[in-house]
């Protein structure tokens, strides 16, 4: 081994050489219009025909050549990790800066460089700034970086092995993911079960709720509005805001902070109101602060406990009563009250939340073993592919 003089590479075999990009690639500006070159989108999983979710400028007409086997990479630092080799002829918008190989090399081996941390960190860091928080390289700085150049064949080794390799670490990422959509269908199953009742040996009756079916027969059927009161959160102004609070804020995108109305110890259950988290129900304990993307619940604790609301709520399954009149689902407080729902007796329903705190704890426990796997399997990755790429491990 021997130092390659690049700071963020250090050392490389003694047969690798390092140079320029710029002595790997050269620069395609070709200007194209969409209409003639299918549009794509430069993304963090390569280059793929243009996302329905892409941003779209007006002028389809303005756009840059891709041609099979260039590589494409986003230049702006928001748009970290965008890039790769493409597959197709197309064109792509502006920001995107194109390189076409010269002579002989194997481009899968530089995308596969060019996608470690590593790289990305010296890239964008000879970027200019827009911005405070944006900057952009160029090709003009991007040419000067200097980049490993292992023989053609120890190239084309590296390039097959981590596509095999990181196609079973994928792999393994998937069917782990899966599993815990499996585990949280199963959570949503098992509390289902238990606060309708349908676990119970006992003598049923129709609910006269479709959702819920058969309940037992001591159990009443009501509307949510009899057990619990709501109120949604409010919209503060920033000036009401404060940067490092002594609450947690909920609904708030992380903003610390803390509000009047909400300031009281107690015990509390949250339901998401808007967007990706509608429908989601939490319990909260304490002083907080909620913002109008959240709905404040409270026990009538005269009729229900607290902790049996809250399974309850969750086997609701809430998402399905939301509006999609607006940009994005909403839940309606009003509307979330008059659903019907069911109550057993304050004794089985002290039963039923201690046993559902049992089983989904341990539920959520393999939920998390099987997230702790996939941020490790991450990390190996990103560790494994930086090591090949600059032949610190031998493949």
């Amino acid at each position: 081994m021997k130092q390659s003089g690049i700071d963020w590479i250090g050392e490389i075999p003694d047969d690798w050489n390092v140079n320029k990009i710029d002595s790997l690639y050269i620069l395609r500006n070709t200007k194209v219009s969409d209409k003639d070159y299918p549009p794509l989108s430069v993304t963090m999983q390569g280059i793929v025909p243009q996302l329905a979710t892409a941003a779209k400028s007006d002028d389809g007409d303005n756009r840059k050549l891709v041609k099979k086997g260039d590589f494409a990479i986003n230049s702006r630092s928001d748009r970290r990790g965008s890039s790769g080799v493409s597959a197709y002829d197309g064109s792509v918008s502006l920001i995107n800066t194109i390189l076409t190989p010269r002579g002989e090399m194997n481009p899968i081996y530089y995308n596969w460089l060019f996608h470690t941390i590593q790289f990305e960190d010296e890239f964008y860091k000879w970027g200019h700034g827009i911005v405070d928080d944006l900057w952009t390289t160029r090709w003009q700085d991007m040419k000067n970086i200097f980049i490993v150049v292992p023989p053609k064949a120890t190239q084309q080794r590296i390039a097959e092995y981590l596509d095999s390799k990181c196609a079973q670490i994928d792999s393994i990422i998937e069917e782990s993911k899966k599993s815990i959509e499996e585990y949280k269908a199963w959570k949503q199953s098992v509390i289902f079960e238990e606060v309708t009742g349908k676990n119970l040996n006992c003598k049923k009756k129709d609910s006269g709720i479709e959702w819920i079916g058969e309940i037992p027969e001591g159990w009443k059927c009501l509307s949510l509005k009899n057990l619990c009161s709501m109120q949604a959160g409010k919209n503060l102004i920033s000036e009401q805001i404060a940067s490092s609070g002594l609450y947690p804020v909920y609904g708030g995108n992380g903003i610390r902070g803390w509000y009047d109305d909400f300031n009281t110890d107690g015990d509390y259950i949250l339901i998401g109101r808007q967007g990706a988290l509608c429908g989601n129900v939490h319990k909260v304990s304490g002083k907080f602060w909620a913002t109008e993307h959240a709905v404040v619940t409270t026990s009538k604790r005269l009729f229900v406990m607290v902790e049996f609301l809250y399974y309850l709520l969750v086997g609701m399954n809430l998402n399905q009563y939301a509006s999609n009149s607006a940009a994005q689902p909403g839940l309606s407080v009003n509307a979330i009250l008059n659903v019907k729902t069911i109550l057993p007796p304050l004794h089985e329903q002290e039963t039923i939340a201690k046993m559902l705190d049992s089983k989904c704890a341990q539920i959520d426990s393999l939920v998390a073993e099987k997230e702790s796997l996939i941020a490790d399997l991450k990390e190996y990755k990103k560790s494994l592919i930086f090591e090949v790429v600059t032949g610190k491990r031998s493949v």
